[in-house]
């Protein structure tokens, strides 16, 4: 009688393998990006990220949230605080001061030395060109490298006309995974030929000149792979405008996060940015009749499936993930 030769089982591949072959897996982070700058909005923001979970960021601020005077001292105070055990998630970023500043460098090497194993990102405002961001990607290098974190990711604020032109660019460098709009400086930067009512709502959604400079921003992070993080909401008395800036920037605008800056803005951008439970449900059920049949075409509910549209159910279910929405059991193994 012969003998049989068993072979094993082929392992099934991840879906992240399958679905983005060829093709840019996705940067993903948590939909909120809390910013802080006073030891006490910091420390209060420590203590509300460790009730919430790591369903939002702290960025903590350098270069706005230091006295004149006191820079050394502020950039200091926030290594510690990133290196300490408060950071329980490992997601806490930092702003530093400008490439132009003479603290740029000071913030990077301080919280480098201090931080960098446990720093998430860090934010550089005010970059206007390729040249100037290759040399502060090669600084922020040198400085994490030293500290054993060669790969620290970077996150640019485009706030300027030249930032604008050069949005593109500025996605495709692979040190960079998100890009945030400044709008307060962009504004600022038309010298009165945009009104003050752009920089607030619903005039800043309106505004040909502030769309389109939204729209250019979120187009180059798809298109690469990376995150586009819509600018702040200044109201914090009406929620409720901050709920429209968000579900706006979400729905219409194509942002996958979003600026907080008040405890009481994050609550209504999670919900904001959040899919919808019956989203959730038929993302769980096409990824997993799609899994079962290894990845070819499905029907579900009377409407044909494929690869493409899968790609769209999983970004589905890891903003599920992301907003800390309860995902169905069946879910399991798929994200």
């Amino acid at each position: 009688m012969s003998r049989q030769t068993l072979h094993p089982a082929p392992q099934r591949m991840h879906p992240s393998e399958v679905l983005f072959q060829g093709k840019h897996r996705p940067v993903t982070l948590p939909v909120c990006d809390h910013y802080a700058g006073s030891e006490k909005l910091m420390r209060k923001s420590l203590t509300l990220q460790q009730e919430l979970g790591p369903v939002l960021d702290l960025t903590f601020d350098c270069e706005d949230g230091a006295a004149v005077g006191n820079e050394t001292a502020h950039a200091r105070l926030i290594g510690e605080l990133i290196a300490s055990a408060e950071n329980r998630f490992g997601r806490i970023g930092v702003r530093v001061h400008d490439v132009g500043s003479p603290y740029f460098e000071q913030d990077v090497a301080t919280l480098c030395a201090l931080a960098a194993r446990r720093l998430a990102y860090m934010v550089i405002p005010k970059i206007d060109s390729r040249n100037q961001l290759e040399a502060a990607v090669a600084l922020v290098s040198r400085h994490a490298s030293a500290a054993g974190r060669p790969d620290l990711p970077l996150h640019v604020l485009i706030e300027t006309h030249h930032a604008l032109h050069r949005v593109w660019e500025m996605a495709e460098h692979p040190a960079v995974e998100c890009l945030s709009f400044g709008i307060m400086d962009f504004v600022s930067a038309h010298y009165g030929g945009i009104p003050s009512e752009a920089m607030l709502s619903p005039g800043q959604f309106s505004h040909p000149l502030i769309s389109r400079a939204k729209l250019e921003i979120s187009a180059a992070c798809h298109a690469n792979g990376k995150v586009p993080s819509h600018n702040v909401c200044t109201e914090i008395r009406d929620l409720s405008v901050v709920a429209s800036d968000a579900t706006l920037a979400s729905r219409q605008f194509g942002y996958q996060r979003m600026w907080s800056i008040h405890p009481d803005q994050i609550r209504h951008i999670l919900a904001a940015f959040a899919p919808e439970a019956g989203e959730i449900e038929d993302a769980t059920a096409i990824l997993s009749a799609a899994r079962d049949k290894d990845w070819g075409p499905i029907r579900h509910k009377s409407k044909l499936h494929d690869r493409a549209s899968y790609r769209y159910y999983w970004t589905v279910l890891q903003r599920a993930r992301q907003t800390g929405q309860m995902l169905p059991k069946e879910a399991d193994g798929l994200l």
